[in-house]
């Protein structure tokens, strides 16, 4: 399933470093949330063929952390979420827990479960037990299910980004 991303500005025809920074530049500055999870997507992109430890894999990794942080629009964080287990941004797990346990929004929180459970981030379970008190329904069940999930993933093997992506 390919996603189609607006790249209104022609971001996918700039070299890795400016893509990255026109991306940072729309995600620190832009108002339209749009056009944020836009620049999320497509600086995602860039790290589709790349591991922890590469430069380029490294600088989107801080930068979707960032996001995932500081903006104010759960659907853009929901993306980060999606982005940081999609690219096994295995570094940034604690962000994920962060996210699930104390994110306003009841969105990213779901996202950042599941996506703990998709990198079967099996060190985290017992974190990921505490969202099952959390005051939302949704976020509960995300919880649970989750941890049912990974006690059934226990010794199937590494998590491969290319079976969700």
């Amino acid at each position: 399933m390919a996603i189609e991303v607006y790249d209104e500005n022609k971001l996918r025809d700039l070299p890795e470093n400016d893509r990255i920074l026109a991306c940072e530049y729309i995600l620190k500055n832009d108002s339209d949330e749009s056009k944020r999870w836009d620049a999320v997507w497509l600086v995602g992109e860039l790290v589709e063929n790349k591991e922890e430890g590469d430069p380029i894999f490294d600088k989107v990794a801080d930068l979707i952390e960032w996001v995932l942080k500081n903006d104010d629009n759960g659907v853009v964080k929901h993306e980060a979420c999606y982005q940081i287990a999609g690219r096994n941004m295995k570094s940034k797990i604690p962000v994920l827990v962060e996210a699930a346990l104390t994110d306003k929004s009841i969105l990213t929180k779901h996202e950042a479960i599941e996506s703990l459970g998709l990198m079967r981030a099996f060190d985290s379970i017992d974190l990921i037990r505490d969202a099952e008190t959390d005051p939302s329904i949704d976020v509960r069940e995300t919880a649970r299910f989750v941890i049912k999930r990974l006690e059934r993933l226990k010794n199937q093997g590494d998590y491969k980004p290319s079976s969700v992506m």
